[in-house]
Formats: C-alpha cells, sequence, structure tokens
C-alpha cells in the first residue's frame, strides 16, 4: 500500500499560523510515503514569504516533492517575473521545477504549468506532456503513475477561472501514456473523481491547506491510498480554525478502463 498526502495553496503572506502545527501534527500522524505540494507557497512570492514555506516544509520529516504556482512568481515586479520568475522558488523549494518521485509501486512525476506571460491562467505544453510520458515509459503495468501540477486540467461549472491552455489536449495524451491520476490545486476547492473528458484518468483537488483566502470552503488536504489497485481519497478539513480531522472518504476502482467508485466505500463518513 501506498499513502500520499496531498497540499496546496498554502499562500505564505496570506496564511493562517494557527493552523500550521495542527496541519503538521496530523500529517505526521498519517505517516504517509510522500507529501505532495502543487503550488502556490507564497502569496505574493516574497522572500519573507518564501522563507516562512522553507520553515514549515522543513519541519516535514518525510519524503516532499513540490512544483510552483502562479503565486510563486512575482506579480508586481514584472523584470522578475519575465527575466528570473523562479530565482526565489529555486533558492527556497527546490531547484528542480519537474520533480519526480518513485519506488516500485508509484512513480510521481511533476509539471510546471505556470505561464509567467499571464500570472493567472496556466499552460501546458507538448514538450511537459512529452516528458511526463517518457517518464512513464518501460515501467511495471501495476505501478500507479501520478502527474502533479498546480493549475487542473479541468473546471467544474462553478468555476469562472479561464482553464489553462493546452488541458484538453493532456487529458487524451496523458490517458494515452499510462497516466492514472492527476493531482492539482489553484482553485481553493477540494474534489476528486475521475475526469469527465478522460473517465480513464483520476482527478484529485486540494483545497488550500493554510489561506485564509477561502472562498467558501474551509482548510482541507488529502490523503491518498493505492491498495491492491484501488485508491481511496480521504478528506481533512478544518472547520472555523480547528484541527483538520477525516471528514469523507471516497473508494473508486478501474472497470472497463475506466475510474468509477467502488459502491461499499464511496462517500464513507468518518468522525475521526
Amino acid at each position: 500500500m501506498t499513502r500520499i498526502v496531498h497540499l496546496s495553496d498554502l499562500h505564505f503572506g496570506r496564511s493562517d499560523p494557527e493552523l500550521e502545527q495542527p496541519l503538521l501534527q496530523q500529517i505526521h500522524r498519517l505517516a504517509p510515503d510522500l507529501v505532495i505540494i502543487s503550488g502556490d507557497f507564497t502569496q505574493r512570492a516574497r522572500r519573507s514569504q518564501f522563507a516562512q514555506a522553507r520553515e514549515f516544509i522543513d519541519q516535514i520529516k518525510l519524503p516532499v516533492l513540490a512544483v510552483p504556482g502562479n503565486h510563486d512568481t512575482p506579480l508586481d515586479n514584472l523584470y522578475m517575473r519575465f527575466i528570473a520568475p523562479w530565482r526565489r522558488y529555486r533558492n527556497a523549494i527546490d531547484h528542480q521545477l519537474e520533480p519526480q518521485w518513485r519506488d516500485d509501486q508509484v512513480h510521481v512525476v511533476g509539471v510546471n504549468t505556470v505561464n509567467r506571460f499571464a500570472w493567472q491562467r496556466g499552460k501546458i505544453s507538448q514538450r511537459m506532456l512529452r516528458h511526463v510520458c517518457h517518464a512513464f515509459e518501460n515501467g511495471p503495468d501495476a505501478r500507479l503513475n501520478v502527474v502533479v501540477m498546480h493549475h487542473p486540467l479541468e473546471h467544474g461549472p462553478d468555476t469562472d477561472k479561464k482553464l489553462m491552455d493546452g488541458a484538453q489536449a493532456a487529458l487524451k495524451q496523458l490517458s494515452d501514456c499510462g497516466a492514472d491520476l492527476v493531482l492539482s490545486g489553484h482553485l481553493h476547492e477540494a474534489s476528486s473523481g475521475p475526469f469527465r473528458a478522460a473517465p480513464g484518468l483520476m482527478f484529485v483537488q486540494a483545497g488550500t491547506g493554510l489561506s485564509t483566502r477561502l472562498r467558501g470552503a474551509p482548510n482541507t488536504f488529502n490523503m491518498i491510498e493505492e491498495r491492491g489497485g484501488e485508491l481511496t481519497i480521504t478528506r481533512y478539513e478544518a472547520p472555523a480554525g480547528q484541527g483538520f480531522r477525516a471528514v469523507v472518504s471516497e473508494t473508486f476502482g478501474k472497470f472497463a478502463r475506466e475510474w468509477r467508485p467502488v459502491p461499499v466505500a464511496a462517500a464513507t463518513r468518518s468522525a475521526r
């Protein structure tokens, strides 16, 4: 069994400091194999905000894989955004913008979808897709192939943000080259399920772990467990600034090459 904690949109500079220790404590109680953070470590990509993010990461005594978000490039410093957009991120978080992590059961590939020329809207290019598909070549058939990016490949009907460039083409190509699961953030909303346009590919969206910009939802993170070809996604929430607790869990399995809910485990409520 593989256990992954998925965080996103921490937004240091506009975060709730009282949630930091409860979040760290819950992560360590869960003891995942890997912690994934899908971008937006900072609010305005300032050095002090990156220093706070680095201090938080250093307290996670587990492997961490991270990709940048659009807030991790400067909004109000155009020279830096266009000429050296990743300097502060590389110095504080990770020199690699598209890192990988693997063991015998899981292969995770990060993708940097931030577009410096369109600050909020992301972009996924053919180069990025070739990079992911090449990484998944010749792996064990039973291995779970995971792609991590900041911007989602699909939006719900209530989302007013523009879908990132290249998203529709990416869904088909990632499905064709063996990807199983895509993790993202950006919208500050948590959800999970098969992509509508590509049901052979699972979509797990993390809300914001620490930001005070809640957009009508509490602070959340996800725990993803893979066991015997099934994926269980458990959402942890911190309502009204309280500690994080599991609130809903869903299990999905692949049937005829499409992800579908497993009826016995779907929408199981937990009081933990």
